[in-house]
């Protein structure tokens, strides 16, 4: 692949994010969490580095992430994030703004939307794409999506559920709920509490 033509996928998780180079394969597996120094918001850590210091920070160093929910909850945080991503992900010879395509949850708003377009044009994407989860979950699975029969998607993660009943290349309904793994291990923490 030329250096020239840099394409990338990312999936924002509200628990972990995944980054896929065509020819490569998922390429980076890290928590969705960032350290951050504050009051200057200096961002000190992502990913895997960032969650090892979780509960062993001096009051000044805040670690958190930055999605909720399967959206961005914090813009600046969330695009520290994706520049961190697109930059592991060049290596050191990458020179080149890659062309970033990034999963959204089926319900995302358009400002929700725009807002993920905006953090990965602003981290050094030269071209930023969005597409729903269910669709890019039926391909990674290598369900034929463009078939006539219905194919139902399941996917829960850490933030948001996506049920999808896709059919002919596209979705034919779909719901979203912003409840999913995170609310599971909550709910199942309380029962055992009691």
């Amino acid at each position: 692949m030329p250096l020239f033509n840099h394409k990338l996928a990312i999936d924002l998780g509200t628990c972990n994010c995944l980054v896929f180079v065509p020819g490569k394969g998922i390429i980076l597996n890290e928590p969705s969490v960032v350290a951050l120094a504050t009051p200057e918001n200096t961002v000190l850590a992502v990913g895997a580095e960032a969650k090892s210091m979780i509960g062993r920070t001096p009051d000044n160093i805040v670690v958190y992430r930055p999605l909720k929910d399967g959206v961005i909850a914090d813009y600046k945080v969330t695009q520290a994030m994706i520049r961190y991503f697109i930059r592991k992900s060049k290596g050191k010879l990458g020179i080149f703004k890659p062309e970033v395509l990034i999963s959204i949850p089926v319900g995302a708003t358009s400002t929700e939307r725009r807002a993920v377009i905006e953090a990965a044009l602003a981290a050094g994407a030269r071209a930023a794409y969005v597409a729903k989860e269910p669709i890019l979950s039926a391909i990674g699975a290598g369900i034929p999506i463009n078939s006539c029969e219905g194919n139902m998607i399941i996917d829960i993660g850490g933030g948001t559920s996506e049920i999808a009943v896709i059919s002919l290349g596209g979705i034919v309904t779909a719901h979203s709920l912003r409840v999913a793994g995170d609310k599971m291990d909550e709910k199942i923490a309380e029962f055992i509490k009691k």
